[in-house]
């Protein structure tokens, strides 16, 4: 069976390109289709890109917090979602998630530090982890998951498990390696959304 990825926008971007580049299928999914009790969608994970709360990027948010119910349940049975970067500071941006979690815009280069090992942390195998361009910081990473790259300000990349599936929230504004994104959707279940 091979690997599906939601890619929530409302435009197909480069990025769908890079996934189907690493092997994964990609399908668009704007912000109505999203937020329509009608669609259904079979996939392995969903992809929220940097900037999905800014007004100026896109309107992807209103449809996020239509369909909060769907996405917790999606995870719950053993999807897997990653999601960059609000890219405005706002308090709540990330209200549509299974969990709390605080952001605080500031976009700017960083040094980047490893956690515990966890495998999330291939996210950047690509990339020199002494200066990533991150778009922000989750404060508050130790009570909604595990912190897995953090910096001098906080947590820049937090990883959760919730039921049957995972959620990685990530303010690194680069692509993710090819490796780290092939092993994130293969490990998700092919599951309705």
């Amino acid at each position: 069976m091979s690997c599906r990825a939601g890619f929530v926008w409302e435009t197909s971007q480069h990025f769908c390109r890079y996934l189907e580049e690493c092997g994964i299928a990609c399908e668009l999914v704007t912000p109505h289709m999203l937020a329509a009790p009608f669609f259904r969608g079979t996939f392995n994970c969903l992809i929220i890109p940097t900037g999905f709360a800014n007004p100026k990027y896109s309107r992807v948010l209103p449809g996020l917090r239509a369909s909060a119910p769907r996405i917790g349940r999606f995870v719950e049975k053993g999807g897997n979602l990653l999601v960059f970067g609000a890219a405005i500071d706002r308090a709540d941006a990330y209200d549509w998630l299974p969990f709390p979690l605080q952001y605080c815009h500031d976009y700017r280069p960083r040094s980047v530090t490893f956690g515990d090992g966890n495998p999330a942390g291939a996210i950047l195998a690509d990339y020199d982890a002494g200066c990533i361009e991150c778009d922000g910081i989750f404060s508050n990473s130790g009570e909604c998951g595990t912190a897995v790259l953090s910096c001098s300000d906080g947590a820049v990349l937090i990883d959760r498990q919730v039921g049957a599936g995972r959620v990685i929230v990530t303010s690194i504004h680069e692509y993710p390696s090819r490796a780290f994104i092939a092993a994130f959707c293969a490990a998700g279940t092919q599951t309705l959304f």
